[in-house]
This record gives C-alpha cells, sequence and structure tokens, in this order.
C-alpha cells in the first residue's frame, strides 16, 4: 500500500464517513470539528466548527450532499458541504449523541435521519423535521442500523436490539437476551443482525424466525462487526484476531470452527469488507492496518503500519484506497 496523501485533524480522529459518490470525504475529531476533504485530492473543502464539547458520529445522506453530525453538545447538525454551510440544528434529547445513521434509498419513502441520544431515538426528515420520537429503551442507545433497503432500524441497547419504523407509533419488536449489545450489523439481504456484545460474545439473530446463536470465546467486548458483500461471512473483532464465522446454510454458523486471520499485536478497531469485492480491511491498535482476502487463505494480501493506533478507517466508494485515521489526528489516504 502507498501512501497517497495525508492531511491532520486538531486531535484523535473518533469517525470517517464518504459521501456514496465518493465526491466527498468527512472526518470527525473527538474535540468537536468536522473537516470535508475532496474525495479524490485530499484538499480540505470545509472545516465545520461542529460540536462544542466533542463530534461522535457522521453520516451522509444517499444523495451525498447533506451531512449529518451528532455529538456531545446533544445536537445533531446537519451540514451542505456543497455550499459550505449548516443547515440545521436539532436537539438529540441527551446530554451528547451517540450515532447519526441515515436510512437507504427505497420505494417506501424519501430518507430518513435517526439520531441516538441517551434513551432517545429520533426521526428526522431531510429538513430538520422531527417525525417520531421514542423513549423506551432500558439504557443508554450504542448504535443504530438501518436494514439494507428498507425503513427498519435495530438499536442496540440492554436486553438486545430492539426494532422502530419511523412510520409505526409503535415499537417493531425487541431481538431480547439479558446482555447489552454495543454493535450491529445486518447481513446484506437483511434475513440475519449480528451483534456484538458487552460479554465478549457475539449474537447471530434470524429475524424472521425469532432464532438466534450466540458465540463465545473472544478476548474482550466485541464491537467490530463486518458482512461480506454475499452475507455468507461475518468478520468480528473482540481481540487481535480476526474472526470469520460462516453463516452460509440453515444452521449457519452453530456448531462450526471460525476462521482465524492472525497478524495484528493488539486488538482490533476497524473492520470492514469491501462492498463489491472480497477483500477485508483490518486496522487496530498496533497501527497497523492488514488487507486480506480470506478465502485466499490466511496471509494478508498487504499491510502499512502507522506509528499511533488506528481509530477510524474505510474503503473508498471505488474500493482502491483507504482512508485512515489515528488517535493522534493523522489522517492518510492509502492506495492499494
Amino acid at each position: 500500500m502507498t501512501k497517497v496523501w495525508q492531511s491532520a485533524l486538531v486531535d484523535h480522529v473518533i469517525d470517517l464517513a464518504w459521501s456514496p459518490d465518493g465526491r466527498f470525504l468527512a472526518a470527525a475529531s473527538v474535540s468537536g470539528p468536522v473537516a470535508v476533504y475532496d474525495g479524490r485530492s485530499g484538499q480540505q473543502q470545509w472545516q465545520f466548527k461542529g460540536h462544542s464539547l466533542g463530534a461522535m458520529s457522521l453520516g451522509w445522506h444517499p444523495h451525498g450532499r447533506l451531512l449529518a453530525s451528532g455529538g456531545q453538545d446533544g445536537k445533531v447538525r446537519l451540514w451542505d458541504v456543497v455550499e459550505g454551510r449548516e443547515t440545521a440544528v436539532l436537539d438529540g434529547g441527551a446530554a451528547w449523541v451517540e450515532k447519526v445513521a441515515w436510512s437507504d434509498l427505497s420505494k417506501q419513502g424519501r430518507p430518513v435521519l435517526a439520531s441516538a441520544a441517551g434513551r432517545a431515538l429520533r426521526f428526522w426528515s431531510e429538513d430538520g423535521d422531527l417525525l417520531r420520537e421514542f423513549n423506551d429503551a432500558p439504557s443508554t442507545l450504542a448504535d443504530l442500523a438501518w436494514k439494507p433497503g428498507k425503513r427498519l432500524l435495530a438499536a442496540a441497547a440492554y436486553g438486545g436490539a430492539r426494532l422502530y419504523h419511523p412510520d409505526h407509533e409503535e415499537m417493531g419488536g425487541v431481538l431480547a437476551w439479558q446482555g447489552s449489545s454495543l454493535a450491529l450489523a445486518w447481513s446484506p439481504n437483511g434475513q440475519m443482525l449480528a451483534t456484538g456484545d458487552q460479554d465478549s460474545t457475539v449474537h447471530f439473530w434470524y429475524v424472521h424466525e425469532q432464532r438466534d446463536l450466540q458465540m463465545w470465546g473472544y478476548q474482550t467486548k466485541v464491537r467490530e462487526l463486518a458482512w461480506d458483500r454475499n452475507g455468507c461471512y461475518l468478520a468480528t473483532g473482540g481481540g487481535d484476531d480476526v474472526t470469520i464465522w460462516d453463516c452460509r446454510g440453515r444452521k449457519g454458523p452453530e456448531g462450526t470452527r471460525p476462521q482465524q486471520l492472525q497478524r495484528h499485536e493488539d486488538f482490533l478497531t476497524v473492520l470492514a469488507y469491501q462492498r463489491k469485492g472480497d477483500r477485508l480491511l483490518s486496522a487496530g491498535q498496533d497501527g497497523l492496518v492488514v488487507v486480506w482476502e480470506p478465502a485466499r487463505g490466511q496471509r494478508p494480501l498487504a499491510l502499512h503500519p502507522f506509528p499511533a493506533a488506528i481509530s477510524a478507517a474505510a474503503w473508498s466508494p471505488d474500493e482502491r484506497q483507504i482512508v485512515v485515521g489515528l488517535e493522534t489526528g493523522e489522517l492518510s489516504f492509502l492506495a492499494i
């Protein structure tokens, strides 16, 4: 891998997000500012003040012009990245906004923005109008994930994953278990929902069947989840090894041994499959970025070391490059 360009935020890179068309890259620092870069040249286009007490999460509208951010000031902010201006400031409902996430384009209506702040889940229109609010979670909401192509949202909290629809007054159900879910990932076909959990386990939920599997043996709590493009394999973190479960067949990973990819010397922080290809990105606290092709074996295809822990990383939409953010604020663009 070759470093194409480098920039820097004021401190720890807490989130990175590419616009769907690859035209822009947004990066948020833990102290609050949000920077927007040209996706090809790496030139900074805008530096938004962001959130006074710190930024937490970024999310792009499917059309790519509108960027949402959530932060520790309790606000959701909408930014027009073409004109370089803030278009709305929304009250998240608690002291900090943990997550923001836009729904996909679908036949069910216009994209909807979801925000999680404490126990408050709110749905917003593109113009910043509050569409619906739920405050029924038993604990702070840790993560949000829209079902692919649908207006159905999963929210992680104590007691499992909770399902919501922005057009319905009642919640859509609970995938219940006695523990705290920290991370969510829908399979591409929407048939399975994976959760990474506080007790160092991973749950696989067969949503329509209300059936689940639980996998043990992780070193620490699991926050890293990534499905391959076909929904056949789930890569998980929760330690310094990449653990990949084979989810094919009626029983899924039940009773199987996962594939283990070993190269990192400290806990993983990022896992991401290509959306159209078969390569897997892993990054960790050891400062190492590794690209794998698990179907071809357990040896890395490429790797690149950095001098500090990696706090965020993502494939570019064309899947030829990787952007990497460090806890020191460095932002690098790698070509494969």
